[in-house]
């Protein structure tokens, strides 16, 4: 322990030595490169910035001081981790106001703790065990006392302070934060998010010049002026579904010759599939996708759920839209309307009613509430209810079964994987989305035996993705692109069902074109025969327009959108970009336009500013 006994400038040495070996952990996790020699001149320098501060203004309790910002640290790359496993991106400070639902999704956040994640905080036990003991808390003190010398503190301030400038500010400007935060280092890029928010005002673009024509001016669409299906189902009921982690790649798949969704794949035959459709939600996930698609705006910036934010505002919305055609609206949900804010997302969008857990209780216990058949099974009920007053109704039904980590009891299991799947996230995903369908054919023969199938516009659609290929082992990467006939990636990933049921019978079985939830509320208002002339939104009717732009907020590098070919991801910028198509994948040429770049950066824009400009609600 001698060796361990420091003095003057050791101390300074040792935890930077320290803190080196955890940040090239972080960098092989989220880098594709892992760690390497540059890591040390962008990691290196913020640590002996915040050593040399404890040298010049800790004279007592100095291991004490070196040991708490050694923990700080720690944390800030342990959350990196966590956070980049699950989302694809680095955690800035606006993260950390999500802090407090890790207790609600425990099994879920620890489920993604890979054990050698663990090694960084395996040197705070060590300390920790040695602090208590008198002989060595003496010794540390005294010695601990001694100061590095002025010289020496000035230089190794100086130079770093320069080394993080150096390496911060030639970077600023890249669109990527994963390329950002490679070139500044991590904390450095950690820091500088915080000094730019205060120091670079946000872009805001005066609401009255955002209309309804500038938004499709940029968009590229013009509105026709007799839409098809105008009317189709002009009085009916609307029922949107939506299906927890739901991707498009499971419907029609087989394993060992049994079907993984049966009854979607059913559906997909009887009604009208939308095969390239992709999920608009943000980092609030769920609650997100319902903010998206009840409102036709996209998922505010820099916010940590949209739900937590924007809540006094005076949003337009499709139940406010539908209430003033007449409609009462109602949404179920089997979680605490608490959790992510909903009860105050859902007085803001307007719903009449909310069904949560106080309505169905905890019985069948999955995830966070009950089951997808007691969901189902007790919201057919009061929607028959509500098809017997005499207005027609707009209710939401949000399942959550098959949520992450996707652990259902055994019990609940409707099929048998092949061995290698058994243990894996992905022969979990399947099982639970096999037990999600399973639940899914029960609702759907409720809906018909009670008569609301025949009366009802019905949607069904994913919420976001459910296998995020950063959590995903080589292995089960590999067991997917044997699945789905190529390699596993974003267009796979953001790539879910939308799924139309129309009592009408007119509308086309397949449409192939791009579309994302932004666009389900100018298309259900569509076939409901409600215009939308007066109310802003950022989707389009998809039954009447062929071309598409849909930039992506979340879960990639900001400059990120999708086309009708492909999803595009800048480099530093749009001309180091690449575009993966939407077929396999795979990357390719001349997929995406700078104009497109350009557009789709115009309307995350608009949309946030609307949103910021609007009234708060009386």
């Amino acid at each position: 322990m001698k060796k361990l006994s420091l003095a003057k400038g050791k101390y300074l040495i040792i935890f930077s030595i320290i803190l080196l070996i955890k940040s090239a952990v972080a960098w092989f996790v989220v880098f594709s490169d892992g760690p390497n020699w540059s890591m040390i001149l962008t990691e290196i320098p913020f640590f002996l910035i915040v050593f040399s501060l404890i040298e010049w203004l800790a004279a007592k309790r100095k291991i004490l001081y070196y040991m708490l910002a050694n923990l700080l640290i720690s944390l800030i790359y342990f959350a990196v981790l966590m956070y980049y496993k699950y989302y694809g991106v680095i955690p800035t400070y606006h993260t950390l106001q999500q802090a407090d639902k890790i207790t609600h999704v425990g099994e879920s956040t620890y489920s993604l703790i890979a054990p050698y994640y663990l090694f960084i905080f395996v040197d705070l036990i060590f300390f920790i065990l040695f602090m208590f003991r008198p002989k060595y808390i003496r010794q540390w003190k005294i010695k601990g006392m001694k100061r590095m010398s002025t010289t020496a503190l000035m230089i190794i301030t100086a130079v770093s302070v320069a080394l993080c400038v150096f390496n911060i500010w030639p970077n600023h400007s890249s669109m990527n934060e994963l390329k950002k935060a490679e070139s500044m280092g991590i904390l450095n890029y950690e820091v500088y998010s915080i000094l730019a928010d205060s120091t670079e005002p946000e872009e805001i673009i005066d609401a009255s010049s955002i209309t309804q024509k500038s938004i499709d001016q940029v968009k590229g669409v013009t509105e026709p002026a007799s839409p098809k299906y105008f009317g189709a189902d002009k009085g009916k009921n609307l029922i949107v579904v939506q299906m927890e982690s739901f991707q498009n790649f499971l419907i029609g798949l087989k394993i060992d010759g049994q079907e993984v969704t049966p009854n979607i794949n059913k559906l997909v035959k009887e009604t009208t599939y939308f095969n390239n459709f992709y999920t608009n939600a943000g980092s609030g996930t769920t609650s997100d996708a319902e903010f998206v698609v009840n409102t036709s705006f996209f998922a505010p910036k820099n916010e940590p759920a949209t739900s937590s934010n924007y809540m006094k505002k005076s949003l337009p919305s499709l139940p406010k839209l539908m209430e003033n055609n007449g409609y009462f609206t109602a949404t179920f949900h089997t979680n605490s309307v608490d959790f992510w804010n909903r009860k105050d997302l859902y007085k803001a969008v307007g719903f009449d009613k909310f069904y949560d857990q106080s309505f169905f209780g905890d019985d069948d216990h999955i995830a966070f509430g009950s089951s997808d058949e007691v969901l189902f099974a007790k919201t057919v009920p009061e929607l028959s209810k509500l098809d017997a007053q005499s207005q027609p109704f707009y209710s939401m039904v949000i399942s959550m079964s098959a949520h992450h980590p996707f652990r259902i009891p055994e019990e609940k299991y409707k099929m048998k994987l092949p061995e290698e799947y058994q243990g894996t996230l992905l022969g979990d995903y399947i099982q639970a989305q096999n037990y999600a369908d399973y639940a899914m054919g029960q609702f759907i023969d409720k809906l018909k035996a009670s008569g609301l199938w025949d009366d009802s516009l019905i949607v069904f659609y994913g919420d976001h993705q459910g296998l995020p290929m950063y959590t995903l082992s080589s292995g089960e990467k590999d067991q997917i692109a044997s699945l789905i006939g190529h390699e596993y990636g974003y267009t796979d990933m953001f790539n879910i069902p939308f799924i139309v049921h129309s009592p009408s019978g007119q509308l086309p079985a397949v449409m192939s074109g791009t579309g994302g939830q932004v666009d389900i509320l100018p298309t259900v208002a569509n076939l409901l025969g409600v215009s939308v002339d007066q109310q802003l939104h950022f989707g389009e009717d998809l039954f009447n327009q062929t071309h598409n732009l849909l930039p992506v907020r979340h879960f990639l590098p900001t400059g990120s959108f999708i086309n009708d070919k492909s999803i595009f991801v800048p480099g530093d910028g749009y001309t180091d970009g690449s575009n993966y198509s939407q077929t396999d994948n795979s990357i390719i040429k001349n997929g995406s336009t700078e104009a497109e770049f350009n557009a789709a950066q115009q309307l995350l824009l608009m949309s946030n500013s609307y949103l910021e400009q609007l009234p708060d609600s009386n």
